[in-house]
């Protein structure tokens, strides 16, 4: 037998046994792994296509949306689950959908952080046994080894209810001995597991929340919500909600099945009961209650955590789902993260080149999923487009692909980001600890990987991920005005409920349904499938970096990217060129 031993770092208690599933990339859990099933769909990862299902699986850490807790936690619940999950580093999206399974449900699953030197031990392993002690062994055998310990069952957490080193206020104190009610209780509980794991002395208050977890990821998703809601729980400050997973207004109209359609609305409707606004919007700095530079918030979803920090200037972590609506029930977060100056800091810069011509809208998605890869968990300062002077639709839509290939709650971009003035002030004054140059076939090759279908005609055209602003509807109704709709291609777009009424007082709303665009309001392009995904189509164009990332693994179709002005001439066409832009060719005048 050729094995080793590691020493783990127990997220959550357990032990476990079984053939490790390992890969050196993060993965993410929303868009990555199917919940009903346990496959990972993600076409971009080398797991792509594997069942993590009773599997030891071994990740550097997460990646992307907040909502990978709960698929984590509709997987353990429903049994597709790993039988135990490795990292490299602690993921609080990761590590929490474990915690609350086991704190509201009863259901453990082991979870362990090796560090780089013990993850990289891992590779070319074949079987792990972990055990409650936190010894994990190691074999590259093929088979399981009899003589090893067995691993011991799980059993329930014993960490104590305040975990040492946290200081608590009265007011905290008084809410974890129950007297605010079982649901605010429980809340706090899961509150202080992830402040232990953030290394938070304490917890502060926070002036807003915007929930993630309103999303329908199946049953555990509702019972989780509902708990909550059933034990009393009501929000303590202003809350806003995410995009849901349907049209709350339109979903039967628009086909949806009733066996999705209603689970989906009244996990909204719970979400509602505890006091929070039926916002129903992934770009919350979109509404007129969007945050100030400084204010101590607690926003969950990818793109609007990182555009909340980087481009307004708020206070947030990369808060998971569920942690969310704990933490708006209390009004407290742990003291840690990017709620702090010193956390906020740039550690990567990375210089962007000089392109071939002026680009399109299309170059900030892309510049934004190229940077996430290459930023992993670092926070990073863009050089170069100090005279470029992106919009704040550009910045939304950087800022979204960022987040999808990042697990960095921020990003900064010298002279556009308020606190990048220099490099060195995003920086703190101090050296890189990584610095890299783009290099235009990097952007090639990102843009291949977007832009990755390659059939020419395209059935549908889907835009809004994150939902259209208003000045993007404004753009779009101009591309569109006079012209006509090829029959053979639908285009829809998603937006907030409060977008959608401006669109409408200024006309842009008539001129897009004339042409035939579907509006849907509520939900957004990664809760989306058939039948607003028309299930004869094949091929998809989208704008949007995030959603040409996501949609292989989501729908199954061939996906086409480009600019907006590229998505309205293929909506009148039916056809893509799927060729490089012009500011991505060689320059003719460079040998």
């Amino acid at each position: 037998m050729t094995s080793h031993t590691i020493t783990a770092f127990h997220l959550t208690g357990g032990s476990a046994q079984g053939r490790l599933l390992y890969s050196d990339t993060p993965l993410s859990f929303w868009g990555g792994v199917h919940p009903a099933t346990g496959e990972v769909i993600d076409r971009h990862h080398p797991l792509s296509g594997h069942i993590i299902a009773g599997q030891v699986l071994a990740i550097p850490s997460g990646r992307g949306s907040c909502t990978g807790s709960s698929v984590l936690m509709e997987i353990i619940l429903n049994g597709h689950g790993p039988a135990a999950l490795l990292l490299e580093q602690p993921d609080e999206i990761l590590v929490l959908g474990a915690i609350v399974a086991e704190l509201v449900f009863g259901r453990q699953l082991p979870v362990v952080s090796l560090g780089a030197e013990g993850f990289g031990q891992l590779r070319g392993a074949q079987w792990v046994s972990l055990q409650a002690n936190g010894q994990l062994t190691v074999s590259r055998d093929t088979a399981p080894i009899s003589a090893w310990p067995s691993a011991a069952p799980a059993t329930p957490s014993t960490s104590p209810a305040v975990p040492p080193g946290i200081h608590l206020s009265r007011a905290d104190q008084a809410i974890l001995d129950g007297a605010e009610g079982k649901a605010r209780q429980v809340a706090l509980q899961i509150v202080l597991r992830m402040a232990r794991l953030q290394g938070a002395p304490e917890l502060i208050d926070v002036v807003q929340a915007h929930i993630d977890g309103c999303i329908y990821t199946g049953s555990a998703s509702l019972r989780f919500a509902c708990q909550l809601r059933d034990w009393g729980g009501k929000v303590k400050i202003p809350t806003t909600l995410n995009a849901i997973s349907v049209d709350q207004r339109r979903w039967r109209a628009l086909g949806i099945d009733p066996a999705f359609g209603e689970p989906a609305s009244a996990l909204a409707d719970a979400y509602v009961e505890m006091g929070a606004q039926p916002s129903f919007t992934c770009a919350p700095y979109l509404l007129d209650s969007a945050p100030s530079a400084g204010e101590q918030i607690v926003w969950a979803e990818s793109n609007a955590v990182v555009y909340a920090n980087s481009v307004l200037g708020a206070h947030t972590a990369k808060y998971a789902d569920f942690l969310d609506i704990c933490i708006a029930l209390i009004g407290r977060a742990p003291k840690a993260g990017c709620h702090l100056v010193e956390n906020r800091r740039a550690t990567l810069q990375v210089h962007v080149p000089q392109l071939p011509a002026a680009p399109d809208d299309a170059f900030y998605p892309l510049l934004g999923y190229l940077v996430g890869l290459l930023a992993g968990v670092r926070i990073p300062v863009i050089c170069g487009l100090e005279s470029a002077r992106p919009n704040l639709d550009d910045l939304k839509a950087f800022g979204a692909a960022f987040a999808t290939t990042s697990a960095a709650p921020m990003f900064h971009i010298v002279n556009v980001t308020p606190e990048a003035a220099t490099a060195q002030a995003a920086m703190a004054g101090l050296p890189p600890e990584v610095e890299h140059h783009i290099t235009l076939e990097e952007l090639r090759k990102a843009w291949r990987e977007l832009d990755s279908a390659t059939a020419h005609q395209v059935d549908l055209v889907a835009l809004g991920n994150p939902h259209f602003s208003e000045t993007e509807c404004g753009a779009l109704a101009k591309l569109l005005q006079g012209r006509q709709r090829h029959p053979g291609t639908a285009i829809v777009l998603t937006l907030g409920r409060a977008v959608s009424a401006r669109a409408e007082r200024n006309g842009d709303l008539e001129v897009l349904t004339a042409f035939g665009v579907n509006v849907i309001t509520d939900t957004c392009w990664c809760m989306l499938e058939e039948p607003v995904v028309p299930p004869a189509a094949r091929v998809i164009m989208t704008n949007s970096g995030k959603y040409a990332h996501y949609a292989p693994g989501l729908t199954g179709r061939q996906v086409h990217f480009g600019a907006l002005s590229d998505c309205a001439e293929t909506a009148c066409t039916g056809q893509a060129s799927g060729l490089l832009p012009a500011w991505l060719e060689a320059d003719p005048l460079k040998p």
